[in-house]
């Protein structure tokens, strides 16, 4: 078992709140009571209240996981999503703030054994993130890339940017992050940030969305355990 007492842990998930817009164009959640504090005094003893609330948002809010079926109609959605492939996953983080490209293309993730791990990349783009920047120009893995990764056995990969693919005009709508990866099975992570935190290798992953049947894509709690420095 990991000894989680020599480790601490780092925050990979952006906070969600009432208007944020996390995706360009995507509507910003709703937040609001279902059974105010106020209402809910009469239906207890005195002095005893609750607030039960209730969110509207798309499922690309926040920090989240794609799966298969937000990509493939026959492909497994949130429910079908076996814990083992989300909880404590070996890690290797590359550090590519300094890219001199939008596009990270295979040959700056070569050299490095990612089979049967979880591969994040770090570009730094998560500082503008809830600013019109962040849609602008932002990082993305190329074809190549997710050629490399696919063959080389990553199980999962996330960027601390606006999408996986190229998300700008210029890509005509082609994603192929996301085919490949979702349709290989591989879960798909975006809009991470604190990726700064985490050493090149050695950080364990854990990232569970809600079961939900139906669902392709939704919102996690994303956080790595780090092996503490003596």
């Amino acid at each position: 078992m990991p000894d989680y007492d020599a480790r601490h842990l780092v925050d990979l998930s952006h906070t969600i709140r009432a208007g944020l817009v996390t995706y360009p164009g995507l509507p910003g959640p709703r937040i609001s009571p279902h059974l105010s504090r106020e209402a809910s005094a009469s239906h207890y003893a005195p002095g005893t209240t609750f607030s039960i609330d209730a969110i509207t948002m798309v499922g690309n809010t926040g920090t989240y996981l794609d799966t298969a079926f937000h990509r493939y109609a026959d492909g497994p959605d949130l429910a079908a999503l076996e814990l083992e492939t989300l909880v404590d996953l070996p890690t290797e983080v590359f550090h590519l703030e300094e890219a001199a490209t939008r596009g990270i293309v295979a040959s700056a993730l070569a050299e490095r054994d990612v089979r049967g791990k979880a591969v994040l990349l770090h570009t730094g783009w998560d500082r503008h993130f809830g600013t019109p920047a962040y849609g602008e120009d932002a990082p993305f893995l190329t074809a190549d890339g997710v050629r490399h990764l696919l063959e080389a056995g990553a199980t999962a990969v996330g960027i601390d940017s606006v999408n996986l693919d190229d998300a700008s005009p210029a890509a005509e709508g082609q994603r192929p992050a996301h085919s490949t990866f979702l349709g290989a099975g591989i879960h798909v992570l975006e809009h991470l940030t604190n990726l700064g935190a985490l050493p090149a290798s050695g950080a364990r992953l854990t990232v569970v969305p809600p079961k939900i049947e139906g669902f392709g894509t939704f919102p996690v709690r994303a956080f790595a355990t780090v092996p503490a420095v003596h």
